[in-house]
């Protein structure tokens, strides 16, 4: 079990830094120590090892991100304490979540198949939590999650040391995403969409009261 675990790690490594199809089986082998053939003893096939590495991160990440969010029981405020964690784990030079998230387009179709089944199953956790919030009831759910987590799980490209931390970043996401309306609990359609209603007529302000000119 522990040469495998090894295994697994030196895979993970060379995944992150080289990619999917610039990994061969061979120099996973030559940084373990062995034959070629002799790591056919502990995995399976370089496809199997790389969908056992990517379920891994993803389990990690998602542990990570239920433990950031179980002391809190409001909404923004889980909704923040999971942006706060994702972002830590996104721009953590030491995490390998990051860049075995980003070999997804250039490995085989039928692997991807079975990834897009993690994922899903991973972005359950943000689901329930943009459910949960008290959104204006025209808004999109689904959009709104798909925003969300295009920007939490690029942040990479567009974040930079310095100017702000990361909680104080999260903290602005959440100003940016936090939009509340009276229907908290509104009504949704099918596959968590929010129906819109009607947009109600606007009370005009009472005219203001006319003075009477008075004779000099």
């Amino acid at each position: 079990m522990e040469r495998r675990q090894e295994i697994l790690e030196i895979a993970a490594k060379l995944f992150a830094e080289y990619g999917y199809k610039a990994t061969s089986i061979r120099e996973i082998a030559e940084r373990a120590g062995m034959m070629g053939g002799s790591l056919y003893y502990h995995i399976r096939s370089k496809e199997a090892l790389f969908i056992e590495i990517h379920d891994r991160a993803l389990d990690a990440a998602a542990r990570r991100v239920r433990t950031a969010m179980a002391p809190h029981t409001a909404p923004w405020a889980r909704l923040e304490a999971a942006c706060t964690e994702m972002l830590e784990i996104q721009l953590n030079p030491g995490s390998l979540t990051l860049p075995i998230m980003n070999n997804f387009r250039s490995v085989p179709e039928e692997v991807k198949t079975i990834l897009v089944r993690k994922r899903d199953q991973f972005e359950t956790i943000f689901r329930d939590i943009v459910d949960a919030l008290p959104l204006p009831p025209g808004m999109d759910r689904q959009i709104y999650r798909i925003l969300l987590l295009r920007l939490l799980n690029t942040a990479d490209t567009w974040y930079h040391e310095g100017r702000m931390s990361r909680t104080e970043i999260a903290a602005q996401i959440l100003t940016i995403f936090r939009h509340e309306g009276p229907a908290a609990t509104g009504a949704r359609g099918s596959k968590g969409r929010t129906k819109s209603t009607p947009k109600e007529k606007e009370e005009k302000p009472p005219a203001p009261a006319r003075k009477r000119r008075v004779a000099a």
